[in-house]
């Protein structure tokens, strides 16, 4: 079997591209913004930037969720100020707060209501061209699924892009193949955030083959033998990938204190199951605890990436529970993927490489070529998928 090229360089190292990314890509489809329970009750509030915009994620007092553009009507003026809304590195907490009542902007004092409308603007009464229901905040869309929720800034397709759909309508197959798992009653014990010197896309076709596990992941290997067996060539992802006799889970020794989701069929008890949900969602799913990476594009070369560990709330109740050996697993495989990714980085920045090659157990990885040919005009010397 032939040898596929990847994209051309410039997808992954050019400023202009990450742009053109930007707002064809991360503007237009649904990302994954973070989990329900990070805003759990009314008022409560998460600052996010996305795609270069800085958002608020609000819970009204009716308990829906609603995202706001954190800029005022009147002026401009940033409604929450001050507060950096970029993840960092080494710290499990995420910009937040709580309106206690009512959306303030600090500048002249125009309030909004959690869902947006505005109620008050000093010394403004309706009329003479000053209505208040025309002047909302400005909002995004917002859905959940599985407890995690999912943001999109615009709905107007970029010209010759596919015309955005529905959240199920971009999740695919992934909700079938995954409707076993309790996502929604799942809760954060751990996190996470990583700062990684590689291109979002990078990272997404790093996870999404498993040619590289053997010379990277020794840990991994061992308890999921399969993920090194013909370079990963015949791994059954729908069925799950099976670990080895009397293993079960992803922790050092392959098993675990815990107890298993229930409803879970025979396969998935003792198989790990992974989806890739482009743009930037990644989850890694087995018997009795989830990982979920959210990926945050910053520049054509940096990508911050959020690791969720989720565990069932009967389980972190028990005295005796400790997510550790889960944690630090994923943990040593994680850093070993962002030591390579940032490994090719680095590497196709050589006056020397144009573009490289996906070998047939990478076939997976080829989906990327596919989702950004509908999405990017051409590159260089062709489309993502031409010959080199």
């Amino acid at each position: 079997m032939a040898l596929e090229p990847t994209l051309d360089r410039e997808y992954y190292l050019s400023p202009d591209r990450f742009r053109q990314e930007r707002e064809r890509i991360f503007s237009r489809e649904w990302m994954c913004v973070g989990r329900e329970e990070e805003v759990p009750e009314a008022g409560d509030y998460l600052l996010l930037d996305l795609a270069g915009e800085r958002l608020l994620l609000v819970r009204d007092r009716d308990g829906q969720l609603h995202v706001h553009y954190n800029v005022c009507r009147h002026r401009g003026s940033e409604l929450v100020l001050g507060v950096d809304p970029k993840p960092q590195a080494g710290s499990a907490a995420r910009p937040s707060g709580t309106f206690a009542s009512g959306i303030k902007c600090p500048y002249h004092a125009w309030t909004y209501q959690l869902d947006g409308s505005l109620r008050t603007a000093p010394f403004l009464e309706d009329g003479d061209g000053f209505c208040r229901e025309d002047l909302p905040l400005f909002g995004a869309a917002v859905e959940s699924w599985g407890g995690f929720v999912f943001v999109r800034l615009e709905d107007a397709p970029a010209p010759g892009a596919p015309v955005p759909g529905s959240l199920r309508e971009q999740l695919g197959g992934a909700v079938e193949r995954v409707r076993r798992y309790p996502l929604a009653e799942l809760r954060i014990a751990r996190r996470i955030v990583y700062e990684v010197a590689a291109n979002w896309k990078v990272i997404l076709e790093n996870y999404n083959e498993c040619y590289h596990c053997g010379p990277v992941h020794p840990e991994l290997c061992r308890v999921v033998p399969a993920f090194k067996q013909k370079g990963g060539a015949d791994l059954d992802w729908d069925r799950g990938v099976p670990h080895r006799e009397g293993a079960w889970t992803f922790t050092m020794s392959g098993t675990t204190s815990r107890r298993p989701f229930p409803g879970l069929n025979d396969d998935e008890l003792i198989r790990h199951k992974g989806e890739l949900l482009y743009p930037n969602f990644m989850l890694s799913l087995a018997a009795e605890h989830a990982a979920a990476f959210t990926l945050w594009p910053h520049e054509a070369g940096r990508t911050t990436v959020i690791c969720d560990f989720l565990f069932h709330p009967d389980e972190m109740a028990r005295p005796a529970f400790d997510p550790m050996d889960a944690v630090e697993f994923w943990d040593i495989t994680n850093r070993q993927d962002w030591v390579i990714c940032e490994s090719v980085q680095r590497g196709m920045g050589s006056r020397k490489f144009t573009r490289g090659f996906y070998a047939p157990m990478e076939s997976l990885s080829l989906d990327i070529r596919n989702y950004l040919t509908d999405r990017l005009p051409p590159v260089g010397d062709g489309p993502p998928s031409a010959q080199p």
